[in-house]
């Protein structure tokens, strides 16, 4: 373990005697071959090649002269993937790629890479067009929802279902895609990078635009009529992310990723 790593892993608060989590089996043992020494365990999402950066380490456990686990300190700069924060398994391609750029643990452009092959839902008026809203901080937004699940949150409301590359075309100037709202990540979508992203799949795509071109009625999701836009009012649910720039994180023991440090 690089000396700054250690340096800010050892700068957690020391948890001893029944306090300490208890180590698993890997741990003691990796101990007992290893007196005196920082033993660190490592979110398993984190996936990359070398040795672990901070923000995948959970925190570490020292061993004594004996090789007996003496103490533990959490990581201040430790990470939570998506496992550890006890997220649901991913409903589609799109939501994994959610889960672990809002975490760190996955670059925001898998987002728009993951929408480029999309079909998703969307809310709709009674004439077909897209339902505009707001996200809680007043952007102005059209929701999307990559699966039935977080669809269905939703409630008994008109909508449709049309490939991302149709819905971008459709987007009212200065509006931004929301993804999943009623998810357990919710993300607004940098659309220039989302355009760049069709055009340059945009060949691949040409026979699905041609298709989804045909006009569809609107699915009656539950006959509730049509609704009008938000145009203000208070903001409800949770905070949007950022696809654009985000980090990565995951969630375990790793066996094989457990560094080793002077004490």
């Amino acid at each position: 373990m690089e000396e700054s790593t250690q340096s800010a892993m050892t700068a957690g608060v020391p948890v001893t005697g029944e306090e300490m989590p208890e180590p698993p089996p890997e741990v003691i043992e990796a101990a007992r071959q290893a007196p005196d020494h920082w033993l660190a365990m490592v979110d398993l999402t984190w996936q990359g090649e070398g040795a672990p950066p901070l923000w995948a380490l959970i925190g570490q456990w020292r061993s004594d002269a004996d090789g007996e686990i003496v103490e533990w300190r959490d990581n201040p700069e430790y990470r939570p993937s998506p496992q550890m924060l006890d997220w649901p398994e991913p409903a589609d391609a799109v939501d994994g790629a959610m889960q672990l750029a809002a975490t760190g643990y996955g670059p925001g452009e898998a987002v728009s890479q993951a929408l480029a092959c999309a079909e998703v839902s969307v809310l709709v008026t009674a004439t077909g067009t897209p339902l505009a809203a707001a996200s809680p901080e007043g952007t102005p937004v059209i929701p999307v929802y990559t699966s039935a699940g977080y669809l269905e949150s939703v409630g008994r409301l008109l909508y449709d279902r049309r490939t991302v590359a149709e819905l971008v075309e459709q987007l009212p100037p200065g509006h931004a895609l929301y993804l999943n709202p009623t998810g357990p990540v919710s993300l607004l979508v940098d659309t220039e990078e989302l355009r760049a992203t069709l055009a340059e799949t945009s060949g691949a795509a040409d026979g699905t635009r041609d298709a989804a071109a045909v006009p569809v009625a609107p699915r009656p999701g539950t006959g509730a009529g049509g609704a009008e836009p938000v145009g203000s009012g208070r903001g409800i649910g949770k905070p949007a992310r950022a696809a654009k720039g985000s980090t990565v994180v995951g969630a375990g023991m790793a066996g094989s990723g457990m560094a080793r440090g002077a004490s």
